[in-house]
């Protein structure tokens, strides 16, 4: 029901601020608690997705053969997921720190409440960015315990980057959502409108991750980084051109989980190349 190697999209920037915060590799304890926040909370909010939408679910002939709507999953299994994946987020959080601890009821409000938004705004999609945000925002907390302009930075690219593929995830669906009087920047827009918002919002999210680099001192490894990201995000802008669909599992899925990888690697590179020379 849930693909736990959806949770890669995240859970590199959530490493990568944790690096940032900490200047080098933060306490294993707290690397393992900030696995536990990701992947409590990702397996809340997908499993609470499932649920929300079994019904629409079983409706769209793309989406009707997923578990529950298919009888695969018992709705009481779902639910106790769903219970389990919001006890190991509130328990990671508590672990990782008071800030952390008082801020894990607004994640769950954001998380959770993105899988309701379609039935009453357009903006679903900017939810969702702002969900996968958190990642970073609060593994800079569980190190700093605050919040500092570089983890918004690196946030801001998140949410930018995330609301971006799921626009062009989204024009799947537009017929869809539009028969059934859902909501969709797509469903607005039409297939032109959003391929080009999508675009828009690839480049913010750019420019946020320049700025961040910047902000942190980085020097060739973290834009070597950044370049090959670039060259992804117009890579996958590419497959899709003129709303064609037939590519998108490979530009959404595929492509979009090397973005954080690749970034981060860029600055775990960095880190190991200065701390070999005794600079770090």
């Amino acid at each position: 029901m849930i693909k736990f190697e959806h949770t890669v999209f995240a859970l590199p920037f959530a490493f990568l601020a944790a690096l940032a915060a900490a200047q080098g590799l933060p306490h294993l304890r707290t690397v393992l608690w900030i696995i536990a926040a990701m992947v409590g909370a990702r397996t809340a909010a997908m499993t609470f997705n499932r649920l929300v939408d079994a019904d629409l679910d079983a409706e769209n002939p793309r989406t009707a053969k997923r578990a529950l709507p298919a009888g695969r999953v018992p709705r009481w299994a779902a639910l106790l997921m769903l219970g389990l994946g919001i006890i190991l987020f509130e328990v990671a959080a508590g672990a990782l720190g008071p800030l952390c601890w008082q801020l894990s009821p607004l994640a769950l409000v954001i998380i959770l409440g993105y899988s309701l938004c379609k039935r009453f705004t357009a903006m679903a999609h900017v939810v969702l960015g702002l969900s996968l945000a958190g990642a970073p925002l609060g593994a800079w907390i569980a190190i700093t315990n605050r919040v500092e302009l570089p983890a918004w930075l690196l946030a801001g690219g998140v949410l930018c980057w995330t609301a971006g593929f799921d626009i062009l995830y989204s024009l799947q669906d537009q017929d869809f959502d539009r028969d059934r009087g859902l909501h969709s920047l797509p469903a607005r827009l039409g297939t032109a409108g959003s391929l080009w918002l999508s675009r828009l919002l690839h480049l913010a999210a750019l420019a946020f991750w320049a700025y961040f680099n910047r902000s942190v001192d980085g020097h060739v490894f973290p834009w070597l980084g950044w370049c090959l990201v670039a060259g992804i995000l117009a890579r996958e802008q590419w497959l899709v051109r003129g709303g064609r669909l037939d590519r998108i599992d490979q530009a959404f899925f595929t492509m979009n989980s090397l973005v954080g990888l690749l970034f981060l690697s860029g600055h775990l590179l960095e880190w190991l190349v200065l701390r070999s020379s005794g600079v770090a």
